[in-house]
């Protein structure tokens, strides 16, 4: 079991939340993870799926990827992922496969979580790995920037005669 403390998880959220303003900044949505051992930061990252034409390119699945790389293995036990956004059923495939002690998030995801809302896929008996899962790590701060995000891409339609024209 991995041992760290709320100020601990609060200061790699933090880093983490840098990661997510990056993505802001390059219009993609605004998530971003750190993965470290301990107080070590192995990697860092964030949502690239449209800079990169990849629908996996998710801040949690590049970070994995990074961290894999600089470690020289697809395996990181002991590892701690952070990530703004409680993550996806496919980013919480990639944290069982590589094998991580532990996650931290920040805001939910109701229409996509796969830790604690829609799925507990990191906690699921019937596979040979789990997961230590802790949330709503700097939530305010992690929910509000995807707000913002959010409302900055929505449009509003014209309704009424002439709309469209």
């Amino acid at each position: 079991m991995v041992m760290q403390t709320l100020e601990q998880d609060r200061g790699m959220m933090t880093l983490a939340l840098e990661e997510a303003r990056r993505a802001y900044d390059e219009g993609e949505v605004p998530i971003g993870a750190v993965l470290s051992m301990g107080n070590d930061i192995i990697a860092r990252g964030h949502n690239r799926s449209i800079a990169l034409s990849d629908p996996t390119a998710h801040a949690e699945i590049l970070t994995l990827r990074r961290a894999g790389e600089k470690m020289g293995n697809y395996r990181l036990p002991g590892a701690t992922l952070y990530v703004t956004l409680e993550p996806c059923l496919m980013c919480a495939g990639a944290i069982l496969q590589s094998r991580l002690a532990r996650i931290v998030f920040g805001a939910l995801d109701p229409k996509a979580g796969a830790v604690v809302t829609l799925y507990q896929v990191l906690q699921d008996e019937r596979l040979n790995h789990s997961v230590e899962i802790t949330g709503g790590i700097l939530k305010e701060a992690c929910g509000e920037i995807l707000s913002r995000f959010f409302q900055e891409k929505r449009v509003i339609a014209p309704i009424g005669p002439g709309a469209g024209v």
